[in-house]
């Protein structure tokens, strides 16, 4: 094993509003295994990320997160049934096959960050 082996990476996630934002991933599905007042830890399975008690409109807006998954119409289902998409008042696409061989949906975060969950084909 070399010393220069990795472990993961984790992008940093903007929050709008830190609390609503945690209630939402936590709403998803994902497990919040730490959190402090600047910083959550989200994992879901063996996918992770930092939730950030921080909001540039313009960071947030242009940050784009992508969620590769086994069954892209499984988690479409599990989005629609969770209720967030009403209770967050958030901008879904609905599954479709993408140029780059990926089957996908995006769904808009409450602080504008763009989360393409999908699959590929």
């Amino acid at each position: 094993m070399s010393t220069l082996d990795t472990i993961e990476i984790k992008a940093f996630v903007p929050a709008k509003d830190y609390a609503q934002s945690k209630d939402f991933y936590r709403d998803l599905g994902f497990e919040m295994c730490s959190t402090s007042d600047e910083v959550s830890y989200f994992r879901y399975g063996h996918c992770a990320f930092l939730l950030q008690n921080f909001y540039t409109k313009e960071f947030a807006e242009n940050l784009m997160m992508h969620l590769q998954v086994k069954d892209v119409e499984a988690w479409w289902q599990h989005v629609q049934a969770s209720g967030v998409i009403e209770r967050y008042g958030l901008r879904v696409v609905p599954p479709q096959d993408q140029p780059w061989r990926m089957r996908d949906f995006v769904l808009i975060d409450p602080s504008g960050v763009l989360w393409r969950i999908g699959q590929n084909i």
